[in-house]
């Protein structure tokens, strides 16, 4: 009986025993889900796919335990960054995953950075390179090489070689571009001299483009290192054309970035053949046998691998570990505890060969293997090469002899000629001089300009060869250059910054000050007389003695009948000067009876009014500068420009004798022609007017040279230091190479000329006073036959 009991129990409780085994099984085995969201029909794709789903397996077949399950729900973004970010959207609100793993492109890459910022999300991307504009989003995280300390790596390894110069050559597409910021930033600051660069699109570089640009590098570029930055296709067809064109063989030197490393295929035809002298930079992943029996199964599952399907199977590990311990958590926002457990935690990498830990939103790789096809060469971590074999470098990259065109021994250290186009007018020899040395038959030259050049471009080791251009304006001379780049590399002179020769060169900064700006002759300093300036002597003194006359006219005519006008002796003599200089502010208070007296005041104030007027306008006009405004002045800037670079053979001297003898009363230029005329003539004119509307001097280089922007930098320290402004005072202010006269003279002089070309003469105004003396001589001569007929009236009473 009691066993009969024993059967029933168990049988009414075994459903409940049932439901809490499963329950706990469910619990064990809770699904954490992540997207991947990729091209699956790409290598790319293809690899990350498999990758993860071979991570996932070895990781919970060694933790079986474990209680997650990471299941990866896979969607094809078919390359197009919409598809992706549709894609991305419905995994998180309908799939409701932790995670993300995609983003094979930087626009991309922003799109889905967006995305998990909102939705609070990480994002883990395994094959954009890093990026400064991803920086800002905290959910975004990538797994990447470090890119300083891969340009350290490129750098010094170019040092070792003995180059000084590279060229570089890039894909042209906005992550390519971008990724690239580093390692030429790092060549600036380390004096590698970047000679060209020269960009390829995949979809629009055929064999023969590649293949012309190639010979246009070659041309001007012998001796240089080629640095590329190129997606695999681009890779491969470039060092096809390369070989084709002898850029492989002995002297040549082909040094591949880490990104185009990692996806690079070894495995063709043309690799086998092409790759010899070519060195590339990969992460290193130390060798293992769980690196080797992983890599064997992704090969065997797809013909290929790449470096990151390595990285790929790590992050998927780290993705299972973090999960694992966040469900010993209780958030309500699983996605940001799964990152902020993947931070906090480090984890065992095949990558790395030991722990890896997130620094800030990366996962950064910092060691990197240097090799050829065949072998590696070394390692290069910790800003220093690891173990190097260099007898295996020398060896593989065929001794790395560097060719000798264009190339001088100069006590015995080899420099390379850069041939610079200098106009050979000799128009401002301040500014630039061309001199041909008879013996030798080589040119020389002098001034600012080249003072400054040669400054800029030493630290970079070259020979410099001045050729003279006498082939008319700096427009052609722009073209010349650009059309004739197997001949010229540079052009150094007064040539001005535009837009339209912009299109055929690269311009360095301005080393002089931008602008055009108003010259003019500077006023003699005011002094205690300064109020006689107007009104030349002849005039004062013409004007003063009217100013008697026609007080002593109106005493003779009032005289008689005006007893304001009698008096003592004294007095008349003072009423005389008194009504005279009065009338000069029309104070006159004494009443007029005589009508003739009358009608002469009328006629002298009209002359005092004009004289007044006159000297009124005149001295606001000396003692005031004036402005010219430059917008109105446009036509004759430009024509007067134009005749004094390309007019006179000394435009300096033509200049001040233009202000000297008074043909010119302003002169408007670009900044450095006045500034050198103020050297000369520091007392005798003044710049009264400036506007930025013109962008100074540089210096032209061939489109995509590198030295364009390495000759800028100089121009900006030498500007920094003071030193640009210590070459300019030197060189606008030395009086010896242009026969100018005496300083002292010429001020004197233009001076002179000056107050006489303002003053107002007697000669000018001698029309008011011929006015004013026949109204004074009719006066008198009424005055005279009215005194006759009271002469003749009294006579006649008196006989």
């Amino acid at each position: 009986m009691k066993n009969l009991i024993s059967l029933l129990v168990c049988f009414l409780l075994f459903p409940t025993i049932k439901s809490r085994v499963a329950d706990q099984n469910e619990e064990v085995l809770k699904e954490v889900r992540v997207g991947l969201v990729v091209d699956l029909g790409s290598t790319e794709g293809k690899i990350l796919e498999t990758s993860f789903a071979l991570a996932l397996s070895d990781f919970y077949r060694i933790n079986n335990e474990y209680r997650t399950r990471v299941s990866v729900l896979a969607r094809d973004s078919q390359g197009d960054p919409l598809l992706a970010f549709a894609a991305v959207t419905n995994l998180i609100k309908n799939a409701k995953v932790e995670a993300i793993i995609g983003a094979q492109s930087l626009q991309e890459a922003k799109l889905l950075a967006a995305v998990s910022e909102k939705a609070k999300v990480p994002v883990i991307s395994l094959l954009v390179p890093n990026s400064l504009s991803l920086n800002k989003y905290d959910h975004f995280i990538q797994t990447t090489h470090d890119p300083t300390s891969e340009a350290k790596g490129i750098t010094s390894l170019i040092h070792d070689l003995n180059q000084t110069s590279v060229v570089v050559i890039y894909e042209d597409a906005d992550d390519w571009r971008e990724s690239l910021q580093t390692l030429v930033e790092h060549f600036q600051d380390e004096r590698v001299s970047i000679e060209r660069t020269a960009s390829f699109a995949e979809s629009s570089s055929g064999e023969n483009h590649m293949m012309n640009q190639l010979r246009k590098l070659t041309k001007v570029s012998r001796g240089a290192a080629f640095v590329v930055h190129m997606s695999e296709n681009l890779v491969s067809c470039l060092l096809h054309c390369a070989e084709k064109l002898g850029l492989m063989e002995q002297g040549h030197v082909w040094i591949l970035t880490a990104r185009s490393m990692h996806h690079f295929h070894f495995t063709d035809h043309f690799a086998t053949r092409s790759m010899q002298g070519v060195i590339g930079f990969r992460s290193y992943v130390p060798v293992s046998s769980e690196i080797m029996n992983f890599t064997s199964r992704v090969i065997n599952a797809l013909m290929d691998t790449k470096r990151y399907s390595v990285w790929a199977y790590d992050v998927a590990r780290i993705l299972a570990t973090a999960a694992e311990k966040m469900s010993l958590k209780t958030s309500e926002n699983v996605s940001s505890n799964l990152l902020e457990t993947m931070r906090q935690s480090s984890y065992k990498g095949l990558s790395h060969g030991g722990d890896i830990q997130m620094v800030g939103n990366k996962f950064i790789l910092g060691t990197f293997e240097i090799g050829t096809r065949e072998r590696r060469i070394g390692l290069w971590s910790c800003d220093s090469f690891c173990g190097i074999r260099r007898d295996v470098m020398a060896s593989s990259t065929n001794d790395l002899e560097i060719p000798r065109h264009r190339f001088l021994e100069e006590n015995g250290e080899t420099k390379k000629v850069l041939r610079v186009l200098v106009p050979a007018g000799n128009k401002v020899p301040n500014l630039m001089s061309m001199r041909l040395d008879p013996e030798t038959g080589v040119y020389t030259a002098t001034g600012f300009c080249i003072e400054v050049f040669k400054t800029c471009i030493a630290p970079f080791n070259y020979q410099l060869e001045f050729i003279p251009y006498n082939n008319g304006s700096y427009n052609n001379l722009a073209y010349l250059l650009s059309t004739q780049s197997d001949k010229y590399d540079a052009a150094v002179g007064d040539i001005t910054i535009t837009s339209n020769r912009s299109l055929y060169v690269d311009f360095t900064l301005p080393f002089t000050d931008i602008g055009i700006g108003i010259l003019t002759v500077k006023k003699k300093s005011q002094g205690l007389w300064t109020f006689f300036d107007p009104f030349d002597t002849s005039l004062w003194l013409a004007s003063g003695a009217f100013f008697i006359l026609t007080g002593v006219v109106v005493w003779l005519v009032e005289r008689s009948v005006n007893p304001e006008f009698q008096g003592s002796w004294g007095q008349q003599l003072c009423i005389m000067l008194w009504f005279g200089f009065s009338t000069i502010v029309f104070a006159q208070r004494e009443k007029l009876v005589k009508m003739s007296s009358r009608f002469l005041v009328i006629v002298w104030l009209f002359v005092v009014l004009i004289l007044t007027s006159s000297y009124s306008a005149n001295l606001t006009s000396t003692k005031t500068i004036s402005r010219i405004q430059l917008n109105h002045q446009a036509v004759f800037a430009s024509t007067t420009l134009n005749n004094m670079k390309l007019g006179s053979i000394n435009a300096v001297e033509a200049y001040a004798q233009g202000l000297r003898d008074g043909t010119l009363s302003h002169i408007i230029n670009e900044i450095p022609y006045l500034s050198l005329l103020l050297g000369y003539y520091p007392d005798a004119f003044v710049m009264t007017d400036r506007e930025s509307s013109t962008n100074g001097f540089g210096f032209m280089f061939q489109r995509g040279s590198g030295l364009a922007t390495n000759v800028s930098r100089e121009i900006a320290k030498l500007r920094s230091l003071g030193t640009l402004k210590d070459m300019e005072k030197r060189w606008f202010q030395k009086l010896d190479s242009l026969n100018v006269r005496s300083n002292a003279e010429d001020v004197a002089s233009l001076n002179d000329v000056d107050e006489a070309s303002n003053r107002f003469s007697f000669r000018e105004l001698r029309g008011l006073f011929i006015i004013a003396g026949v109204a004074h001589v009719l006066v008198i001569a009424l005055h005279l036959v009215h005194m006759r007929q009271e002469l003749l009236t009294k006579l006649q009473s008196f006989y």
